[in-house]
């Protein structure tokens, strides 16, 4: 029989060597050399195992955590508000166990997101109402035991261990109500865990840098929600925007090797946020910048009813004929056109000792309201706040009006506005009668980006005291900036810069290997059906290590996809493999397999049950629990 020894019982067995061997140094025993994991060429994804909640379209798995010990998979599910206890000794046959309910410790409450380190889980809770202080609540992985609970800020979300285990972090998201009455205040709630039994909580805030708006609106942070107490002076001051602390809203967390320095993703502020976790403080904002849809790199399909005879779609086929407001592929470069990246998960990984983040760039708009038709037929600002339009509709000759998606902020943008124009000087008037001409006339048409859905609260030109400039009434547009990345990207944390992105290779990837799943959506099958938004609208992201590679792994949200690649030279990612067994042929959308990934964690092979490197995804839509095996080439 031949026994094989793991790396770390060589080690310690040549440590016990050593240290019963006290003689002279010719007597000495030599340790064995260290065994590296294999250091793949390249990986494939295999799914090897599912759990089905039973629930579909009421996210019944979202975030998954893994405990090695218990082998034991936590399962984020919204639908009931507790975490699925799942066994994952079988990785091809997940089966539930129990349900961990933080109910009795915050009442009405539920859990949004689930972290496991070292046999203890912690349960991320919101309150009932969610402006009001949630709690972070830890259990026993092997005996689902309570251990203790601490408050922490509102609407408390995604949560983290440090890896030195010493502290727990949590992204308080600090959402506005429905009506934007009540903006709670943005933080991250530090939790010492080194006494379990009794932790203790420091909460960093942005309020430090209220002082420092404007510079921060300068330099791309978008700090854009209403000031509610101003509303009073919109006749003479126009639309105000709210304290940085109130608009800034934490999303997800990576932590630093060193457990020193934790980055902040700031989804809707299109920023990541560096915390000081030696002070405990955060000591810097840093813009994620925008992405020129106007370069070829980053060409995207900006519609779904862009079907037009004479055209040519992406394969370089002529287009002969077209159904009525069908979509086709089309991805092309749009000058003056503008992507805000809007990291949502973000993760940290080492290349020769400098960190890098990876950022999954999905965009997301703000859009709470009370009463809709109070709101946008009725003029009515205390029903809401709504920041997304129709390049169409924002661009309309005959001005705002009270039908379509004209928010109510918008009318009150600025005093005497009537409407809104494209900058001539940028978007070119037309020259021809040709249909295919991109230029502004035809620009705003469903066939070019008509129909895509942009921002109104940045773009326009302002004059010299940074008041938007009117020209006719009319705001002036010289750029135009639509949600989303539609990317994943590499950040150098120490210059802040974007050093590497996937640019338009999503759309492209899935256009080649699964055209007639081109940009459709997850709880409905059309193709093409979200062009017009945020395309396959990448979320989650997790980073695996084996040997010397680092592999990211990134979930496309309405694509219902994983897209895979090699990311151990940051400056120049691989592209390794786009994972989707998505059913079409099914017409019940609920039998079509694993819909809208959310969360996704990797685990390595001395951590697995089987022993082999997996993957493990929640998918939200289709309230499915996905296992992958990692197979090395």
């Amino acid at each position: 029989m031949k026994i094989q020894f793991s790396a770390l019982m060589l080690a310690m067995l040549s440590v016990g060597l050593v240290a019963c061997n006290d003689s002279n140094d010719d007597n000495k025993v030599v340790a064995p050399p260290v065994v590296e994991e294999t250091t793949p060429d390249s990986i494939e994804i295999i799914k090897i195992g599912r759990y089905e909640s039973g629930v579909f379209g009421a996210s019944a798995a979202e975030i998954p955590a893994y405990d090695a010990k218990s082998q034991r998979l936590f399962v984020v599910n919204a639908q009931k508000g507790m975490v699925d206890v799942l066994d994952l000794k079988q990785p091809s046959t997940p089966q539930y166990l129990q349900s961990l309910d933080a109910k009795k410790y915050l009442a009405n409450s539920e859990v949004n997101s689930v972290a496991v380190h070292n046999g203890i889980v912690a349960l991320a809770v919101q309150a009932e109402d969610k402006t009001q202080a949630g709690i972070v609540a830890f259990f026993k992985a092997q005996d689902l035991s309570f251990i203790s609970q601490v408050s922490v800020g509102a609407l408390p979300d995604m949560l983290t261990f440090s890896p030195d285990a010493k502290k727990v972090l949590v992204a308080n998201e600090g959402e506005p109500n429905e009506g934007y009455a009540v903006d709670p205040e943005g933080s991250v709630s530090i939790i010492n865990i080194q006494d379990i039994n009794k932790p203790t909580v420091k909460t960093a805030n942005f309020q430090a840098w209220n002082s420092q708006k404007q510079s921060l609106i300068d330099a791309g942070v978008r700090i854009f929600g209403p000031d509610t107490n101003s509303y009073a002076d919109l006749a003479t001051k126009g639309l105000q925007t709210t304290s940085v602390a109130q608009d800034l809203e934490p999303e997800y967390i990576a932590i630093s090797a060193d457990a020193k320095t934790a980055w902040v993703s700031l989804q809707e502020n299109n920023a990541i946020a560096v915390l000081d976790l030696v002070k405990d403080e955060f000591i810097d904002i840093f813009p994620m910048g925008y992405k020129d849809h106007g370069l070829p790199e980053n060409a995207l399909d900006a519609s779904d009813r862009d079907c037009l005879v004479g055209a040519m779609d992406s394969h370089g086929q002529t287009i002969t004929n077209c159904d009525k407001d069908a979509g086709m592929i089309n991805i092309k470069s749009w000058p003056g056109l503008y992507g805000m990246y809007m990291p949502d998960a973000i993760a940290q990984y080492q290349v020769n000792g400098k960190p890098y983040l990876v950022t999954a760039n999905e965009g997301d708009a703000r859009e709470w309201l009370k009463d809709e038709d109070a709101y946008f037929k009725g003029n009515d600002l205390t029903q809401g706040y709504a920041e997304e339009i129709r390049v169409k509709h924002l661009f309309k000759k005959a001005g705002f009006d009270l039908k379509g998606d004209y928010a109510a902020h918008l009318r009150h943008i600025v005093p005497g506005v009537m409407g809104a124009k494209l900058d001539s000087s940028i978007f070119k008037p037309c020259v021809t009668t040709d249909a295919n001409e991109v230029c502004a006339e035809n620009l705003i048409k469903d066939t070019q980006i008509g129909r895509l859905t942009i921002s109104w609260t940045q773009g326009f030109k302002r004059d010299a005291s940074g008041q938007p400039l009117l020209e006719d009434g009319k705001l002036v547009y010289d750029k135009l900036y639509a949600y989303g990345g539609r990317s994943f990207s590499i950040v150098d944390p120490t210059t802040r810069q974007i050093i590497w992105d996937s640019g338009s290779e999503f759309e492209r990837k899935i256009a080649e290997l699964f055209p007639k799943q081109f940009n459709s959506n997850h709880e409905t099958f059309k193709f093409d059906d979200r062009s017009d938004n945020k395309g396959p609208e990448p979320e989650g992201i997790t980073l695996g290590q084996i040997g010397k590679k680092t592999f990211a792994f990134i979930g496309l949200e309405r694509a219902s996809g994983i897209m895979v690649y090699d990311i151990s030279n940051p400056q120049n990612a691989q592209f390794v493999q786009y994972f989707n067994d998505r059913d079409i042929n099914q017409t019940d959308i609920k039998q079509q397999g694993d819909l809208g990934p959310e969360g996704l964690i990797f685990i390595a092979a001395k951590d697995s049950p089987n022993g082999q490197p997996l993957l493990v995804v929640g998918n939200e839509v289709s309230g499915s629990t996905a296992v992958y095996q990692i197979k090395l080439k």
